[in-house]
């Protein structure tokens, strides 16, 4: 049976569902870089051949670690989930020549590299300007149309992301800023590879407005969309779109939904535009998770960024409900050079073809649909929410284990400059379809602070 390194770190989906899924396609060896998650360890620990704990180091140091354990254990293949060891990995598969991300992967990490690609490439992107110190803010807003988007550029989940309306606060945002991924970095939710990077590094970007007129029939779906991806020696295949609810201020993402409903007309447009966005980062053999940001009318979009692994935490899970694809399994397949069915084309799930219900899941914040804090921060405890009250005949919610805080843990405050990072749980719900799903996670959203505690007494209308 061939050997697999799965290198674990921060982000990416629940082990107890990626490592089996690996499993099923080879010895998996387990080199963790990040506290491993306990509470399911009787799930995936079984199906691992060796498992590994390193303290992260950086630079040169770490890409030597992932490489000398690969060599270790015979590794025919090397993979991670987290953002934030994807260019440790992908360099480390070039210094033992075996498939990966490739030489360009930092153009899929950087998010200022990725905009001068795509800018020189003709994909559409907002205005942007980098930002390396004090001068480059002042340029910056002569140049580009406020308000402007803070955004780290080595950041993931919305943290360090903050909106500025003149020089100034953008001068004490980008402190905040700074302190924010420094703090990121000490808990393990910033770049491996390269400590400095990622704390220091920003952009300032122009923020296009949104909107669903034009895309989606029905209200409740947010201004952007995801389009889910393998590519697979330089070849892009994408397979699917996720569509999401709106971001809690200022774009904190809050619930993934598969599929998105839109029609197929609609998606082979999106899927052209995701098609020049990934073939110009110059990209081997990975996974692409490729946000786009839709104009209303139905017409335009712009790109917003391109990572070389798969989105979110239960994207995955999310699609292999929803569409029947085990995107991990297909990865670690072609990774291993095995024969891969990749459909012929991304599918739809337009019309019931291609999809069967929808699946999402979603972020359990503080804050309502407007970014306002709760007036009260009650503990979490998932089980003492009466969940018939909020879900749909037919639906289903079920907890995250490996993203959720333990029972009686006080709700974190919401603070937008920390973005995700702030989530008390995640949840993964199932529906009879889309429209319904989103129903459902805007009745919890508005109905979760009396829920918690105890308060909440009506049931809620479907």
């Amino acid at each position: 049976m061939s050997s697999i390194l799965f290198v674990h770190a921060r982000g990416g989906p629940p082990l107890e569902y990626a490592v089996p899924r690996m499993a099923a396609h080879g010895e998996v060896h387990l080199l963790a870089l990040a506290p491993l998650p306990q509470v399911t360890a009787d799930t995936w620990r079984p199906a691992c051949a060796s498992v590994t704990e390193a303290p992260p180091s950086g630079g040169t140091a770490l890409v030597e670690l992932i490489a000398d354990h690969a060599e270790r254990v015979a590794a025919r293949a090397v993979l991670t989930f987290s953002e934030y060891a994807v260019v440790a990995v992908a360099l480390a598969c070039r210094r033992l020549g075996l498939a990966g991300p490739g030489e360009h992967v930092a153009a899929a990490r950087d998010k200022r590299l990725m905009r001068r690609i795509w800018r020189d490439a003709g994909v559409p992107v907002p205005g942007f300007a980098e930002i390396h110190g004090a001068a480059d803010i002042d340029e910056a807003f002569r140049r580009l149309t406020p308000p402007l988007l803070l955004k780290a550029a080595w950041s993931a989940g919305s943290t360090a992301h903050l909106t500025v309306r003149d020089a100034r606060e953008a001068g004490r945002a980008w402190r905040l800023g700074r302190s924010v991924m420094a703090s990121s970095a000490e808990e393990g939710y910033a770049e491996l590879h390269a400590a400095d990077e990622g704390v220091s590094d920003f952009l300032l970007e122009e923020i296009v407005t949104g909107g669903t007129r034009g895309w989606f029939a029905d209200p409740g779906w947010g201004d952007y969309v995801s389009v889910e991806g393998i590519v697979a020696g330089g070849v892009y295949h994408p397979l699917c779109l996720t569509g999401r609810l709106p971001t809690v201020p200022p774009f904190t993402e809050r619930a993934s939904i598969a599929p998105a409903d839109l029609s197929e007309p609609l998606q082979r447009r999106i899927e052209a535009a995701s098609r020049a966005a990934v073939d110009a980062l110059g990209l081997d053999t990975c996974a692409t998770h490729t946000e786009i940001k839709l104009a209303p009318g139905g017409r335009d979009m712009w790109l917003i960024e391109t990572a070389a692994r798969f989105g979110g935490v239960m994207t995955t899970r999310q699609v292999e409900a929803v569409f029947g694809l085990d995107m991990i399994g297909m990865l670690t397949r072609e990774l291993l050079g095995r024969p891969v069915a990749y459909p012929p084309a991304m599918l739809t799930g337009a019309g019931g073809s291609g999809a069967a219900g929808a699946a999402g899941s979603l972020v359990i914040l503080a804050a309502d649909r407007a970014g306002e804090p709760w007036s009260e921060q009650p503990r979490w405890d998932f089980d003492a929410v009466d969940w018939t009250d909020l879900l749909s005949p037919g639906s289903t919610i079920e907890p995250v284990r490996e993203r959720s805080l333990p029972a009686g843990t006080p709700m974190p405050a919401y603070e937008r400059a920390e973005g995700a990072n702030t989530m008390a749980a995640l949840c993964f719900l199932t529906a009879r379809s889309a429209d319904v799903l989103v129903a459902d996670c805007t009745r919890i959203i508005e109905a979760l602070p009396k829920a918690l505690t105890g308060h909440l007494t009506t049931g809620a209308s479907r």
